[in-house]
């Protein structure tokens, strides 16, 4: 009896930045093409700011990814690039962090299981354990690590190890109300996303809603960004805005901020999983 055989096809995606420079997109084609492979979309864009080129590209290759990513290593080095290959669709292994407030993690974890967000939630990690129940309703493990200023240091190190044993990819702050060490953003850089409120830096400390409604803004939004050392000051993801009006309250507005943070970390998260956002310095470039 004839043993049928499987086909090493797979579906990739392959993103990169080097210098700007004749010849790349033919070099990324010919890799593409000279390995039997099939491009299915590509994106590209270059800064004249900064003289980096930029490319996402999607492909199918029906003899895997091995040969693929062996001739990206002497592309690399002839271009200068830094390149990723990944399989296309494969969730990305992700830790979120939370403190008190629960509409953030509950929309990704929504979305994770219903609407095809590609990421494995590994664990939800609180400072507090308030949102451990909604955890447990999604079947996914909560891990209680408080933080004060005695114990920073060492519940830094807690989390570390949890990201560095579970092979974590991206750490998500979803309303996470701690400010990271310099060393850990800068041990996790490009792979941290936080959401805030885009009142920023008109109103920071507690209670920003509150301090909005008493100087009637009539715009409030979000911005998810990566995390760095400069406290809200990383390269920016996504950003969304909803209107207000004198009518609406400081319950209203918390209401209608609250909606837009879900909406743009949703988004932003959606977009890193999928490989859409590379950096470029202090901003990003985001395929969508």
């Amino acid at each position: 009896m004839a043993v049928e055989e499987t086909s090493a096809s797979e579906k990739l995606i392959l993103t990169l930045s080097c210098p700007d420079q004749p010849g790349i997109v033919h070099a990324v084609s010919d890799i593409i093409v000279s390995n039997d492979g099939n491009i299915i979309q590509s994106q590209q864009f270059g800064d004249s700011d900064t003289g980096l080129f930029f490319m996402r590209v999607e492909l199918e290759s029906p003899r895997g990814r091995t040969p693929i990513d062996e001739a990206l290593e002497e592309f690399g080095e002839k271009f200068d690039a830094t390149w990723n290959l990944d399989q296309m669709g494969r969730p990305i292994r992700t830790i979120i962090m939370v403190s008190k407030e629960g509409h953030c993690l509950t929309d990704l974890l929504y979305r994770q299981r219903y609407a095809g967000l590609p990421i494995e939630v590994v664990a939800v990690v609180g400072n507090h354990p308030d949102l451990a129940p909604v955890a447990q309703f999604y079947g996914k493990p909560f891990l209680c690590i408080p933080v004060t200023k005695e114990t920073k240091e060492e519940a830094e190190a807690e989390l570390l190890k949890l990201v560095r044993a579970e092979r974590i990819e991206l750490v998500v702050l979803a309303r996470y109300m701690q400010i990271l060490s310099d060393r850990l953003a800068e041990e996790l850089a490009g792979s941290v996303i936080n959401i805030h409120h885009s009142f920023l830096p008109s109103f920071k400390g507690a209670r920003p809603y509150a301090q909005a409604h008493a100087r009637g803004v009539k715009l409030i939004g979000a911005t998810a960004h990566y995390v760095t050392a400069d406290l809200d000051e990383g390269p920016i993801i996504e950003q969304d805005v909803t209107r207000v009006t004198h009518r609406d309250s400081t319950r209203d507005l918390v209401s209608e901020g609250q909606d837009v943070e879900r909406r743009v970390l949703a988004q932003a998260v959606k977009w890193h999983s999928e490989h859409r956002v590379l950096l470029n310095g202090s901003r990003t470039v985001v395929f969508n």
